[in-house]
């Protein structure tokens, strides 16, 4: 057992065993457990690279097809990127530094095609091939396929820096962060956004919360293990945001009902017909709707199911 990321101790506790109980990956169970010195959680053992693999589909990030469906979901999807766009361009904006906003992570590059339509200069990194492609085809967002500690980028030379879930896909986040230091101009703004454990969500509902996704995340960040890591290596935390339109809602629907998560049933290529496709839509948009006041109660307490920070090098 190797020590904790966030303080050095040796020492976890278990907390449950899981699996994969959104994409139906594997039926293996992993063991998550808590850091008995500070409370991390994280899995453990950590499943070797060549394993992790086999736990994300070919089609994890959402591709837009041709289809009326599909247009729609494009529609919602610009929708409830709103807030994250509105809270990145403050950011920027506030920020004296110049030069491109790179999302690492960026899939098919929906948030940058909308940062771009808004008059900002942004690239996108991305480890598939094909969301790259998808981002350059339908965003007109240039996206290279590279690692952050890798990225062909000039190091000062980035006024923003993104990463939207995920740290808690990392082996070591640490070494993304130094990389992010390295790229960001000496006011340039990093944004980043995790699932926070010390949400509501997670503490009412357990191994059932949709933000530990077992086994992808690897760390379970709270809040405040995010904020001292983000310390750690050289950043001032300058902005926290407890809410998403995006995700907090829809998080608590996919912890309750996974079965009609629109995109675990895309990415496990469940046969449906046109008539069952649309009744499992509205029937868990109807759900992500009933769970906006609740999501926005936790979010109010600073308890949200995700956390955002904005932070810029020290």
């Amino acid at each position: 057992m190797s020590a904790c990321l966030v303080c050095g101790s040796a020492g976890f506790t278990p907390v449950f065993r899981g699996s994969d109980r959104l994409y139906h990956t594997t039926t293996k169970e992993f063991n998550v457990v808590r850091c008995g010195e500070c409370g991390l959680l994280r899995l453990d053992p950590l499943p070797p690279p060549e394993e992790l693999g086999r736990y994300y589909p070919e089609n994890y990030w959402f591709a837009p097809d041709e289809s009326a469906a599909s247009r729609l979901e494009e529609a919602y999807r610009r929708l409830v990127l709103r807030d994250h766009v509105q809270f990145v361009s403050q950011a920027l904006r506030s920020s004296t530094a110049r030069g491109p906003l790179l999302d690492v992570g960026c899939g098919g590059g929906l948030f940058l095609g909308m940062m771009r339509e808004r008059g900002f200069h942004v690239v996108g990194l991305d480890n598939s091939a094909q969301a790259a492609g998808i981002a350059w085809r339908r965003q007109q967002v240039p996206a290279v396929v590279a690692d952050t500690e890798l990225a062909p980028l000039r190091a000062g030379s980035l006024a923003g820096l993104t990463m939207f879930h995920v740290m808690e896909h990392l082996y070591d986040p640490r070494s993304y962060l130094r990389a992010a230091r390295e790229l960001l101009a000496a006011d340039g703004r990093l944004i980043v956004q995790v699932p926070n454990a010390a949400s509501w969500q997670a503490r009412l509902l357990g191994r059932a919360w949709n933000g530990a996704d077992v086994p992808r995340h690897l760390f379970d960040f709270r809040d405040r293990d995010l904020v001292k890591i983000l310390e750690g290596e050289g950043f001032e935390v300058l902005r926290r945001k407890y809410f998403s339109l995006r995700d907090n809602p829809a998080g608590l629907a996919s912890s309750l009902a996974p079965s009609l998560d629109p995109m675990a049933r895309r990415v496990r290529r469940i046969p449906e017909s046109g008539g069952a496709r649309l009744a499992k839509d509205l029937t868990y948009f109807a759900l992500v709707v009933a769970s906006i006041p609740f999501a926005a109660a936790e979010a109010a307490c600073s308890a949200g199911s995700t956390v955002m920070i904005e932070a810029r090098p020290r």
